[in-house]
């Protein structure tokens, strides 16, 4: 038997990334896939069918996980189209880079709302049903950053940091009605954001990773299947690092 045959899981931002191999992994895992995306709706429909070839249920949905009624109308969905949620995945999140002295408030109120606000409305969004049958796994994607902080990248390292203390509390909160909630910072992660990077800014990163070598979206995604899995059963209000050795 998979590690995840017959659960169902939400992962939002799936269409790229390491949101896409979160998606992959879990259904290669044996759970059913739904998962969100906001505009890239060619990728997101090659990665159903995808999904689909390897014996699972998935189904991509148009949704904006920072927007609080489009969360609820989104799990209320899948609940009809699934039967069930066990699993959350909070991915979606974008970078909006800058020198706190060049950057604008704009900036940083769309960088918490997409990368914070939406944790919370997802969150809430799956409450009741993961109450209601008594077990649930929320992982909440964070980041290297959110830990150590980064120049350039306040507004981004504020959301991740929030994550973290978000999913504490959540995992205080629930642990009573076996409820777990735990947190997956990657490091440098290898996606098609950074292949546009120069080579000699690649190296450089590599220098500074224990590991000697960038991440990929498979070594976060096998961290979800654990997070996900009964073999985490007593583990909840953690930060997992998938980092190479990074931070330490």
């Amino acid at each position: 038997m998979k590690l995840l045959e017959g659960k169902t899981v939400i992962v939002t931002g799936a269409s790229r990334g390491i949101g896409k191999g979160i998606a992959e992994k879990m259904a290669e895992a044996g759970a059913h896939v739904a998962f969100t995306y906001r505009s890239s709706s060619d990728k997101a429909l090659v990665l159903e069918k995808a999904l689909k070839e390897k014996g699972v249920k998935a189904k991509a949905y148009q949704s904006d996980a920072a927007d609080f009624e489009q969360a609820q109308e989104l799990v209320k969905q899948v609940l009809e189209d699934f039967g069930q949620v066990d699993i959350l995945i909070n991915n979606a999140g974008i970078t909006k880079d800058n020198l706190l002295m060049r950057m604008r408030e704009e900036d940083f109120d769309e960088v918490i709302r997409v990368n914070l606000k939406s944790v919370f409305n997802m969150t809430k969004a799956v409450l009741r049903p993961m109450m209601k049958q008594r077990k649930g796994s929320i992982i909440n994607i964070s980041s290297v950053v959110g830990v150590r902080g980064n120049a350039g990248q306040a507004n981004y390292a504020a959301s991740k940091a929030g994550i973290i203390g978000f999913s504490k509390s959540v995992a205080q909160e629930l642990g009573s009605r076996n409820i777990r909630c735990n947190v997956v910072a990657p490091g440098f992660i290898e996606t098609e954001m950074t292949s546009a990077l120069d080579e000699k800014i690649l190296e450089e990163w590599k220098k500074q990773i224990p590991l000697r070598r960038t991440g990929t979206p498979e070594d976060v995604a096998n961290a979800c299947i654990f997070l996900a899995s009964d073999l985490s059963d007593y583990v909840t209000g953690q930060v997992l690092l998938v980092d190479g050795g990074m931070v330490m």
